[in-house]
């Protein structure tokens, strides 16, 4: 018989500002780092008026981690060390593996109503591709498979559901990304690899997990984790409900942190900085 998923932590996120100003809510951060490995972060940067997000994130740097953004209403331009640029818009992702080390910036930009929506989640790299190439990917709304069955509309933006597989993938953590939309009282049950970590971000509705009675509400967002198990199980309550559904194979790895940088050691991380000070941050310069 399947083990499904019970929860195990719910939270509400907190409000933070970033880059040059901009507020947006965490749903967790590095304090919490060993239970959602491989995972390190989750922002939520769903807002309605542009003076909160339009200064955006200027010019700042990575090491050491992943960077994967997904935009519900407005778009985002990009751009940075090794020459990318461009912008993801509602439904767009953009997978950034920062590597040995790569500078970038973002720069947010609302509807004509001035509605700007996303999410950032970080996930770590494993040592052995901490010093790798920085690379990028756009992956746009067209690219992402949507499958739809009995009230649940769901985007698969990485691992599978049902026959369907998402397009983004990483060899280490196996990532399993999906959009769920349920209609009011519908149900809906995904299978799950039983040791990875998961965790739901609701941001609209309500919902039950687990085959739990009590509903949990989105508020301004909540954070829902997940004990063991190889299924996963919800029902929306009366007004529906659309999360983000989020698996991951844990690395079990030393975690030394600081800002913008994720290495496994102290001494990693401050080399890290002596190269910001040197400017040998960037070990692999654009090619244009």
């Amino acid at each position: 018989m399947p083990s499904v998923r019970e929860v195990r932590l719910v939270e509400e996120p907190v409000p933070v500002r970033e880059g040059a100003g901009v507020r947006l809510r965490r749903a967790f951060g590095p304090s919490q780092y060993e239970l959602f490995d491989p995972y390190l972060m989750l922002d939520d940067f769903r807002c309605a008026e542009p003076s909160q997000y339009e200064a955006g994130f200027p010019w700042h740097p990575h090491r050491g981690i992943e960077t994967i953004t997904y935009i519900i209403e407005g778009e985002v331009e990009h751009g940075d060390s090794i020459g990318n640029s461009g912008a993801i818009g509602a439904g767009d992702v953009q997978w950034m593996t920062a590597g040995s080390g790569i500078i970038h910036q973002e720069m947010p930009h609302g509807t004509a109503a001035g509605r700007m929506g996303g999410f950032q989640l970080w996930a770590n790299l494993p040592a052995r591709r901490k010093m790798s190439d920085p690379s990028y990917r756009s992956i746009k709304a067209s690219e992402i498979p949507t499958v739809s069955a009995e009230g649940a509309t769901v985007r698969v933006i990485a691992g599978t559901e049902g026959e369907q597989r998402g397009p983004a993938y990483d060899e280490d953590l196996d990532p399993g990304y999906l959009d769920v939309t349920l209609q009011p009282g519908a149900s809906w049950a995904h299978s799950t690899p039983a040791q990875h970590t998961a965790f739901a971000y609701l941001f609209e509705g309500s919902v039950s997990f687990g085959g739990e009675a009590e509903e949990i509400e989105a508020k301004q967002g909540t954070l829902v984790l997940f004990g063991h198990g190889d299924a996963f199980s919800a029902t929306a309550g009366a007004r529906g409900a659309r999360f983000l559904l989020l698996t991951g194979k844990p690395l079990h790895e030393a975690v030394a942190w600081r800002g913008p940088v994720v290495m496994n050691t102290r001494e990693e991380l401050e080399e890290a900085f002596r190269d910001l000070d040197r400017g040998t941050f960037v070990k692999h310069e654009a090619s244009l």
